[in-house]
Protein backbone atom coordinates (compact mmCIF):
# COMPACT_ATOMS: atom_id res chain seq x y z
CA UNK A 1 0.00 0.00 0.00
CA UNK A 2 1.46 3.40 -0.96
CA UNK A 3 2.33 5.74 1.89
CA UNK A 4 -0.08 8.61 2.58
CA UNK A 5 1.49 11.63 0.80
CA UNK A 6 1.39 13.79 3.92
CA UNK A 7 2.95 11.10 6.04
CA UNK A 8 5.71 11.01 3.43
CA UNK A 9 6.00 14.81 3.69
CA UNK A 10 6.25 14.49 7.46
CA UNK A 11 9.12 12.03 7.11
CA UNK A 12 10.99 14.27 4.68
CA UNK A 13 10.57 17.26 6.99
CA UNK A 14 11.66 15.11 9.92
CA UNK A 15 15.04 14.68 8.24
CA UNK A 16 15.81 18.41 8.04
CA UNK A 17 15.12 19.92 11.50
CA UNK A 18 16.55 23.39 12.12
CA UNK A 19 16.79 25.73 15.09
CA UNK A 20 14.53 28.80 15.21
CA UNK A 21 15.24 31.60 12.70
CA UNK A 22 17.68 29.29 10.89
CA UNK A 23 15.05 27.17 9.12
CA UNK A 24 16.34 27.87 5.61
CA UNK A 25 16.12 24.29 4.29
CA UNK A 26 12.69 23.94 5.88
CA UNK A 27 11.49 27.16 4.26
CA UNK A 28 12.79 26.02 0.86
CA UNK A 29 11.02 22.65 1.23
CA UNK A 30 7.75 24.33 2.22
CA UNK A 31 7.93 26.85 -0.62
CA UNK A 32 8.55 24.08 -3.14
CA UNK A 33 5.61 22.05 -1.84
CA UNK A 34 3.29 25.08 -1.73
CA UNK A 35 4.12 25.97 -5.34
CA UNK A 36 3.41 22.39 -6.42
CA UNK A 37 -0.14 22.97 -5.15
CA UNK A 38 -0.52 25.67 -7.82
CA UNK A 39 -0.36 28.59 -5.41
CA UNK A 40 1.15 31.59 -7.19
CA UNK A 41 3.77 33.96 -5.80
CA UNK A 42 1.44 36.92 -5.06
CA UNK A 43 -0.32 34.67 -2.55
CA UNK A 44 2.97 33.82 -0.83
CA UNK A 45 4.69 36.19 1.57
CA UNK A 46 8.01 35.44 3.26
CA UNK A 47 8.88 36.67 6.73
CA UNK A 48 12.41 35.81 7.84
CA UNK A 49 12.46 31.99 7.60
CA UNK A 50 8.66 31.78 7.80
CA UNK A 51 5.92 31.88 5.19
CA UNK A 52 2.42 33.37 5.06
CA UNK A 53 0.08 31.95 2.41
CA UNK A 54 -3.24 33.56 1.51
CA UNK A 55 -6.07 31.67 -0.16
CA UNK A 56 -8.63 34.25 -1.34
CA UNK A 57 -12.24 33.32 -0.65
CA UNK A 58 -14.97 33.30 -3.26
CA UNK A 59 -16.95 36.01 -1.44
CA UNK A 60 -14.97 36.98 1.64
CA UNK A 61 -16.44 38.62 4.72
CA UNK A 62 -13.70 37.64 7.19
CA UNK A 63 -10.22 36.11 7.47
CA UNK A 64 -9.64 32.74 9.10
CA UNK A 65 -6.03 31.80 9.95
CA UNK A 66 -4.22 28.55 10.69
CA UNK A 67 -0.77 28.71 12.31
CA UNK A 68 1.89 26.00 12.36
CA UNK A 69 5.36 26.14 13.90
CA UNK A 70 8.30 24.90 11.83
CA UNK A 71 11.45 24.79 13.99
CA UNK A 72 13.24 21.85 15.58
CA UNK A 73 15.20 21.38 18.80
CA UNK A 74 18.92 21.02 19.64
CA UNK A 75 18.47 17.31 20.44
CA UNK A 76 20.51 14.40 19.06
CA UNK A 77 17.94 11.94 17.69
CA UNK A 78 17.95 8.40 19.11
CA UNK A 79 14.78 6.94 17.58
CA UNK A 80 16.51 4.61 15.12
CA UNK A 81 13.94 5.57 12.46
CA UNK A 82 14.85 4.95 8.83
CA UNK A 83 14.00 8.61 8.17
CA UNK A 84 16.02 9.95 11.13
CA UNK A 85 17.38 13.50 11.25
CA UNK A 86 20.18 14.25 8.81
CA UNK A 87 21.22 17.30 10.83
CA UNK A 88 23.55 16.28 13.70
CA UNK A 89 22.43 17.55 17.08
CA UNK A 90 19.01 18.65 15.79
CA UNK A 91 15.66 16.86 15.82
CA UNK A 92 11.94 17.42 15.41
CA UNK A 93 11.45 16.23 18.98
CA UNK A 94 8.37 18.40 19.52
CA UNK A 95 6.32 17.24 16.55
CA UNK A 96 6.57 20.35 14.39
CA UNK A 97 7.14 18.05 11.39
CA UNK A 98 3.61 16.72 12.08
CA UNK A 99 2.27 20.26 12.34
CA UNK A 100 3.75 21.27 8.98
CA UNK A 101 2.51 18.16 7.19
CA UNK A 102 -1.01 18.77 8.50
CA UNK A 103 -0.93 22.45 7.51
CA UNK A 104 0.20 21.51 4.01
CA UNK A 105 -2.59 18.96 3.82
CA UNK A 106 -5.16 21.56 4.83
CA UNK A 107 -3.70 23.98 2.30
CA UNK A 108 -4.06 21.36 -0.44
CA UNK A 109 -7.66 20.64 0.58
CA UNK A 110 -8.67 24.28 0.36
CA UNK A 111 -6.98 24.83 -2.99
CA UNK A 112 -9.34 22.13 -4.27
CA UNK A 113 -12.34 23.33 -2.24
CA UNK A 114 -12.18 27.14 -2.09
CA UNK A 115 -14.22 28.53 0.81
CA UNK A 116 -16.26 31.71 0.90
CA UNK A 117 -13.95 33.54 3.30
CA UNK A 118 -10.23 34.24 3.04
CA UNK A 119 -7.84 31.71 4.59
CA UNK A 120 -4.34 32.44 5.87
CA UNK A 121 -1.73 29.76 6.60
CA UNK A 122 1.16 30.92 8.76
CA UNK A 123 4.27 28.71 8.80
CA UNK A 124 5.93 30.34 11.80
CA UNK A 125 9.60 29.98 12.77
CA UNK A 126 11.22 30.04 16.20
CA UNK A 127 8.46 28.76 18.46
CA UNK A 128 10.96 26.97 20.65
CA UNK A 129 13.57 29.63 21.28
CA UNK A 130 12.69 33.18 20.23
CA UNK A 131 8.89 33.54 20.50
CA UNK A 132 8.49 33.72 16.73
CA UNK A 133 4.76 34.37 17.03
CA UNK A 134 5.40 37.58 18.95
CA UNK A 135 8.19 38.66 16.56
CA UNK A 136 5.94 38.03 13.55
CA UNK A 137 3.05 39.97 15.03
CA UNK A 138 5.17 42.89 16.21
CA UNK A 139 6.76 43.05 12.76
CA UNK A 140 3.25 43.50 11.26
CA UNK A 141 3.62 40.17 9.48
CA UNK A 142 -0.11 39.87 8.83
CA UNK A 143 -0.09 43.20 6.98
CA UNK A 144 -2.92 45.70 7.11
CA UNK A 145 -5.68 43.20 7.94
CA UNK A 146 -5.48 40.96 11.00
CA UNK A 147 -7.26 37.61 10.91
CA UNK A 148 -10.67 37.59 12.54
CA UNK A 149 -9.89 34.24 14.16
CA UNK A 150 -6.87 31.94 14.37
CA UNK A 151 -6.30 28.24 15.11
CA UNK A 152 -3.36 25.94 15.83
CA UNK A 153 -2.72 22.42 17.05
CA UNK A 154 0.07 20.62 18.87
CA UNK A 155 0.76 16.92 19.13
CA UNK A 156 0.22 15.32 22.53
CA UNK A 157 2.05 12.05 23.29
CA UNK A 158 -0.22 11.25 26.24
CA UNK A 159 -3.41 11.00 24.16
CA UNK A 160 -4.34 8.10 21.86
CA UNK A 161 -3.46 8.67 18.21
CA UNK A 162 -6.03 10.85 16.47
CA UNK A 163 -7.86 12.00 19.60
CA UNK A 164 -8.60 15.74 19.65
CA UNK A 165 -8.66 17.80 22.83
CA UNK A 166 -9.47 21.40 23.68
CA UNK A 167 -11.57 23.45 26.07
CA UNK A 168 -12.62 27.02 26.77
CA UNK A 169 -10.04 28.88 28.84
CA UNK A 170 -6.37 28.21 29.60
CA UNK A 171 -4.64 25.29 27.87
CA UNK A 172 -0.94 25.98 28.54
CA UNK A 173 1.11 28.03 30.96
CA UNK A 174 2.83 31.34 30.44
CA UNK A 175 6.59 31.02 30.88
CA UNK A 176 9.53 33.22 31.81
CA UNK A 177 13.23 32.42 31.50
CA UNK A 178 15.32 33.36 34.54
CA UNK A 179 19.09 33.88 34.61
CA UNK A 180 20.81 34.77 37.89
CA UNK A 181 24.54 35.45 38.38
CA UNK A 182 26.05 35.89 41.83
CA UNK A 183 29.56 37.40 42.02
CA UNK A 184 31.69 37.27 45.16
CA UNK A 185 35.39 36.57 45.66
CA UNK A 186 37.36 33.49 44.67
CA UNK A 187 39.80 31.99 47.15
CA UNK A 188 41.68 28.98 48.49
CA UNK A 189 39.56 26.26 50.10
CA UNK A 190 41.77 26.37 53.20
CA UNK A 191 41.03 30.09 53.79
CA UNK A 192 37.26 30.54 53.46
CA UNK A 193 37.35 33.70 55.59
CA UNK A 194 39.35 35.42 52.84
CA UNK A 195 36.89 34.52 50.08
CA UNK A 196 33.18 34.95 49.42
CA UNK A 197 31.74 31.58 48.41
CA UNK A 198 29.09 31.89 45.68
CA UNK A 199 28.20 28.19 45.77
CA UNK A 200 26.88 28.76 49.26
CA UNK A 201 25.03 31.90 48.10
CA UNK A 202 23.50 30.06 45.16
CA UNK A 203 22.47 27.19 47.43
CA UNK A 204 20.72 29.62 49.79
CA UNK A 205 18.91 31.19 46.84
CA UNK A 206 17.73 27.80 45.53
CA UNK A 207 16.36 26.88 48.94
CA UNK A 208 14.58 30.18 49.50
CA UNK A 209 13.10 30.50 46.03
CA UNK A 210 11.10 27.29 46.61
CA UNK A 211 9.00 29.16 49.16
CA UNK A 212 7.45 31.32 46.41
CA UNK A 213 5.05 28.60 45.31
CA UNK A 214 4.34 27.34 48.84
CA UNK A 215 4.01 30.71 50.58
CA UNK A 216 3.39 33.51 48.04
CA UNK A 217 1.19 32.01 45.33
CA UNK A 218 -2.53 31.52 45.94
CA UNK A 219 -2.99 27.79 46.66
CA UNK A 220 -5.90 27.72 44.20
CA UNK A 221 -3.61 28.90 41.38
CA UNK A 222 -0.70 27.11 39.71
CA UNK A 223 2.96 28.07 39.50
CA UNK A 224 6.28 26.34 38.91
CA UNK A 225 9.74 27.72 39.70
CA UNK A 226 12.48 25.40 38.47
CA UNK A 227 16.20 26.02 38.17
CA UNK A 228 17.58 23.30 35.94
CA UNK A 229 21.11 24.65 35.54
CA UNK A 230 23.72 25.73 38.11
CA UNK A 231 27.34 26.39 37.11
CA UNK A 232 29.96 27.32 39.67
CA UNK A 233 33.51 26.43 40.54
CA UNK A 234 36.45 24.84 38.76
CA UNK A 235 37.94 22.27 41.12
CA UNK A 236 37.66 20.81 44.62
CA UNK A 237 40.01 23.11 46.52
CA UNK A 238 39.11 26.53 45.09
CA UNK A 239 36.22 28.55 46.48
CA UNK A 240 34.11 29.79 43.58
CA UNK A 241 33.69 33.52 43.18
CA UNK A 242 30.78 33.19 40.74
CA UNK A 243 27.63 31.11 40.38
CA UNK A 244 25.25 31.19 37.42
CA UNK A 245 21.73 29.77 37.55
CA UNK A 246 19.29 29.24 34.67
CA UNK A 247 15.65 28.43 35.31
CA UNK A 248 12.04 28.88 34.35
CA UNK A 249 8.81 30.30 35.79
CA UNK A 250 5.51 28.82 34.60
CA UNK A 251 2.03 29.95 35.60
CA UNK A 252 -1.49 29.68 34.23
CA UNK A 253 -2.24 33.42 34.43
CA UNK A 254 -0.29 36.64 33.91
CA UNK A 255 -0.92 38.04 37.38
CA UNK A 256 0.67 35.01 39.06
CA UNK A 257 3.57 35.16 36.61
CA UNK A 258 4.30 38.78 37.48
CA UNK A 259 4.06 38.03 41.20
CA UNK A 260 6.47 35.11 40.86
CA UNK A 261 8.94 37.17 38.83
CA UNK A 262 8.82 39.91 41.50
CA UNK A 263 9.53 37.46 44.33
CA UNK A 264 12.42 35.80 42.43
CA UNK A 265 14.05 39.21 42.06
CA UNK A 266 13.46 40.16 45.70
CA UNK A 267 14.90 36.90 47.00
CA UNK A 268 17.94 37.15 44.70
CA UNK A 269 18.66 40.69 45.90
CA UNK A 270 18.12 39.65 49.51
CA UNK A 271 20.60 36.78 49.16
CA UNK A 272 23.11 39.12 47.54
CA UNK A 273 22.78 41.56 50.44
CA UNK A 274 23.10 38.86 53.10
CA UNK A 275 26.20 37.39 51.43
CA UNK A 276 27.71 40.81 50.61
CA UNK A 277 27.99 39.95 46.93
CA UNK A 278 26.77 41.29 43.59
CA UNK A 279 23.83 39.86 41.65
CA UNK A 280 22.68 40.18 38.04
CA UNK A 281 19.09 39.22 37.21
CA UNK A 282 17.76 38.65 33.70
CA UNK A 283 14.05 37.82 33.26
CA UNK A 284 12.89 37.03 29.74
CA UNK A 285 9.20 36.34 29.26
CA UNK A 286 9.11 37.32 25.59
CA UNK A 287 5.89 36.15 23.97
CA UNK A 288 5.26 32.99 25.96
CA UNK A 289 1.97 34.11 27.46
CA UNK A 290 -0.65 31.65 28.73
CA UNK A 291 -2.46 29.86 25.90
CA UNK A 292 -6.03 30.95 26.61
CA UNK A 293 -8.76 29.84 24.20
CA UNK A 294 -11.41 32.29 23.09
CA UNK A 295 -14.88 31.28 24.33
CA UNK A 296 -16.70 31.93 21.04
CA UNK A 297 -14.37 30.10 18.64
CA UNK A 298 -13.87 27.22 21.06
CA UNK A 299 -17.59 26.84 21.62
CA UNK A 300 -17.98 26.76 17.83
CA UNK A 301 -15.65 23.76 17.75
CA UNK A 302 -17.47 22.03 20.60
CA UNK A 303 -20.73 22.58 18.71
CA UNK A 304 -19.07 21.15 15.58
CA UNK A 305 -18.17 18.03 17.60
CA UNK A 306 -21.82 17.52 18.53
CA UNK A 307 -22.60 17.24 14.83
CA UNK A 308 -19.73 14.75 14.36
CA UNK A 309 -19.92 12.18 17.17
CA UNK A 310 -17.52 9.93 15.23
CA UNK A 311 -14.62 12.29 16.07
CA UNK A 312 -12.73 10.98 19.13
CA UNK A 313 -12.56 13.77 21.71
CA UNK A 314 -11.16 13.98 25.21
CA UNK A 315 -10.88 17.01 27.47
CA UNK A 316 -7.62 17.34 29.42
CA UNK A 317 -6.61 19.72 32.22
CA UNK A 318 -4.26 22.66 31.59
CA UNK A 319 -0.57 21.84 31.27
CA UNK A 320 2.48 23.76 32.49
CA UNK A 321 4.20 23.50 29.09
CA UNK A 322 4.65 26.79 27.22
CA UNK A 323 3.67 27.76 23.67
CA UNK A 324 4.17 31.09 21.91
CA UNK A 325 0.76 30.71 20.24
CA UNK A 326 -0.42 32.20 23.53
CA UNK A 327 0.88 35.58 22.36
CA UNK A 328 -1.19 35.44 19.17
CA UNK A 329 -4.27 34.40 21.15
CA UNK A 330 -3.84 37.54 23.26
CA UNK A 331 -4.15 39.59 20.04
CA UNK A 332 -6.60 37.53 17.94
CA UNK A 333 -9.49 35.35 19.12
CA UNK A 334 -8.90 31.69 18.42
CA UNK A 335 -8.44 28.15 19.69
CA UNK A 336 -5.54 25.81 20.42
CA UNK A 337 -5.99 22.04 20.06
CA UNK A 338 -4.14 18.97 21.23
CA UNK A 339 -3.76 16.10 18.74
CA UNK A 340 -3.06 12.71 20.28
CA UNK A 341 -0.05 10.84 18.87
CA UNK A 342 0.36 8.13 21.55
CA UNK A 343 4.15 8.19 21.97
CA UNK A 344 5.81 6.16 24.75
CA UNK A 345 8.33 9.01 25.04
CA UNK A 346 7.51 12.64 25.91
CA UNK A 347 7.88 15.83 23.89
CA UNK A 348 11.52 16.99 23.59
CA UNK A 349 12.80 13.44 24.13
CA UNK A 350 15.54 12.10 21.84
CA UNK A 351 13.30 8.99 21.53
CA UNK A 352 10.03 10.84 20.75
CA UNK A 353 8.09 8.54 18.40
CA UNK A 354 4.59 9.87 17.52
CA UNK A 355 2.16 7.65 15.65
CA UNK A 356 1.64 8.88 12.08
CA UNK A 357 -1.97 7.65 11.91
CA UNK A 358 -2.85 10.94 13.61
CA UNK A 359 -2.02 12.92 10.45
CA UNK A 360 -4.88 11.77 8.16
CA UNK A 361 -7.25 11.94 11.13
CA UNK A 362 -6.28 15.57 11.79
CA UNK A 363 -6.75 16.42 8.12
CA UNK A 364 -10.27 14.96 8.11
CA UNK A 365 -11.31 16.79 11.28
CA UNK A 366 -9.83 20.20 10.65
CA UNK A 367 -10.67 20.43 6.95
CA UNK A 368 -14.30 19.95 7.98
CA UNK A 369 -14.09 22.38 10.90
CA UNK A 370 -12.33 25.13 8.96
CA UNK A 371 -14.91 24.71 6.21
CA UNK A 372 -17.62 25.58 8.73
CA UNK A 373 -15.65 28.62 9.93
CA UNK A 374 -14.82 29.93 6.43
CA UNK A 375 -18.26 29.45 4.91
Amino acid sequence: MPLDPFIQIRRELHQIPEIGLKETATQAYLLNTIRKLGITEPQIKRWRTGILVKLPGTSPEKIVAWRTDIDGLPVEEETGAAFHSLHPGQMHACGHDFHMAIALGLLRYFTLHPPKDDLLFLFQPAEENEAGGMLFYQDHGFGEELPDEIYALHVNPELPAGVISTHIGTMCAGTCEVKIRFTGREGHAAYPHLANDMIVAASAFIQQVQTIVSRNVDPLKSAVVTFGSLHAGKTNNVISGTAELFGTIRTLDDQTNQLTQKRVQEIARGVAESFACEVEIDLKQQGYLPVTNDPATTQAFLTFLQAHPEIPFQDVPPTMTGEDFGYLLHQIPGTFFWLGVDSPYPLHSAHFAPKEAAIPQALRVFSQFLTTRAN
